[in-house]
This record gives C-alpha cells, sequence and structure tokens, in this order.
C-alpha cells in the first residue's frame, strides 16, 4: 500500500488516541517528549487524533486507560515503558486487555529498529485487538517511538478494514 493510500484511508475514518507511559512524566518532573512527537507522525499521516493521557508505569493505570479509550477511538498507541527495567509493564498490560495479539507487528518494529540499534531486540512491544480497536505499544524515546511507528504505519489502515469486517482484498 503506498503511502499517500495509506494516508486517504486513515484521514477518512480513523481515529487514533496515544498513551504516554512514564512515572516521571506522570509526576511532572519531566515533560513528555515521546507522545506529541507520535501524535505529530499520526495527524501527519491523515488520523485524527482524539485523546493523548499520560499515565504512569504501572499496571492498572495503563490497563484502564487502554479499555476507556478502546471505547473512543479505533487505534491507540503507547509509548515508553516496553523495555526490561522492573517498571516497563506496558506489553503485560497491553496483553491482559486485548482479544488477540498480533505478533507480526512488534516483530517488524523490532527488525526494523535492528538496522538502526541493537538495543531494539531489547523493546519488548507489542501490538493486540480488544474489539475492534487496534493497540500498539512503541519505545519511550522520541526516535524509538517516531521510527517504530513509521515502520508499521503501512499496515495499520488494513489491520482496521479487517476488524471492520472489510476482508476482501
Amino acid at each position: 500500500m503506498s503511502s499517500s493510500t495509506t494516508e486517504e484511508t486513515a484521514r477518512v475514518i480513523f481515529t487514533a488516541a496515544v498513551v504516554t507511559v512514564s512515572d516521571s512524566c506522570a509526576r511532572g518532573e519531566r515533560v513528555d517528549v515521546s507522545g506529541p512527537a507520535v501524535v505529530e507522525v499520526l495527524k501527519k499521516l491523515g488520523f485524527r487524533v482524539v485523546a493523548t493521557r499520560i499515565v504512569q508505569d504501572d499496571s492498572m493505570q495503563i490497563q484502564n486507560a487502554l479499555v476507556h479509550l478502546a471505547l473512543e477511538v479505533r487505534f491507540i498507541v503507547t509509548t515508553g515503558g516496553t523495555g526490561i527495567a522492573p517498571r516497563d509493564v506496558t506489553p503485560e498490560a497491553t496483553e491482559a486487555i486485548c482479544d488477540r495479539l498480533i505478533d507480526g507487528v512488534g516483530e517488524r518494529m523490532r527488525l526494523e529498529g535492528a538496522k538502526k540499534t541493537s538495543f531494539a531486540a531489547l523493546s519488548r512491544g507489542v501490538c493486540g485487538v480488544r474489539e475492534k480497536t487496534l493497540i500498539l505499544n512503541l519505545p519511550g524515546s522520541p526516535s524509538g517511538a517516531v521510527e517504530s511507528l513509521e515502520a508499521v504505519v503501512e499496515l495499520i489502515p488494513h489491520a482496521l478494514n479487517l476488524l471492520d469486517g472489510k476482508t476482501e482484498h
């Protein structure tokens, strides 16, 4: 799918939300840079970003944000909490509220990320489905988040169409 087709499809029908997972941002000790960077990319691609949230690295806070936002939007992107530090629990929180996981999306993000840094192998971000909402975990660094999103964004409109039952190819 060409990027212009992706942009046209997203612009017409898809709403999105961005959740930043960060203890220091949630406490107001650090300014969120990754969330706004992801919002900017989504807007450029034609998605209508209707909500943003900042939550702590806490499984229940993450799950609550995802469950509530899944009632409002078709695509939720998280940034942060995908590493291996003790408080990095975003993938587990996402898995807990998803009906199904789409393993290939996370694999593709790591594959593309490995072309720039070997540390991409330590990212544990997942992609999953909750009813008709797609949820994607991105790394917490602004560059890692944007590069990971760009690695898979062409898949998103097609995935959302499939979730709508549009299965003719």
